[in-house]
């Protein structure tokens, strides 16, 4: 467990990190890969349960990250140079936390050591989602979901 504040997040900046890094900052929450609607009058953001058709439910997990960005046409491809994309992340994605100045939540893997503390604490989709391939673009939002902070 490095809960003594010497992990490279609290030592290092966004751009900062090296590739392995910045990948370990992933809790494994799946969260990310839900589609979104946004309101085009007032910006507001709103999550729906319906997962993109690559993500593993059990693992949250993308079955074909190498790829995503081929496959999925509106992947959200995050950089630390591309700061902008991070308010389209919950509040409680590493990514944004340690934009934002915030500490990693005990749960995140980096801290517990575990990567199952982030499905025991409820912070992940495990077991809440759809797969897009099951709901129509036109239905999405009868799957608007109110269970995640963003």
């Amino acid at each position: 467990m490095l809960t003594d504040g010497k992990g490279f997040w609290n030592s290092k900046s966004l751009a900062e990190m090296t590739p392995q890094e910045w990948e370990s900052l992933c809790d494994g929450c799946g969260r990310c890969c839900l589609h979104k609607l946004e309101d085009a009058d007032s910006g507001l953001l709103f999550y729906t349960n319906v997962a993109c058709r690559l993500l593993d439910e059990q693992r949250c997990r993308c079955t074909n990250y190498p790829e995503r960005m081929h496959i999925v046409q509106d992947c959200l491809h995050l950089s630390a140079d591309d700061d902008d994309q991070f308010h389209w992340l919950p509040l409680s994605c590493a990514y944004r936390k340690l934009a934002n100045g915030q500490p990693l939540e005990w749960w995140h893997p980096l801290i517990s050591g575990d990567p199952e503390t982030v499905h025991q604490a409820g912070i992940s989709v495990r077991g809440r989602i759809v797969s897009e391939t099951d709901v129509p673009r036109e239905q999405l939002e009868d799957h608007v979901i109110n269970w995640i902070d963003f």
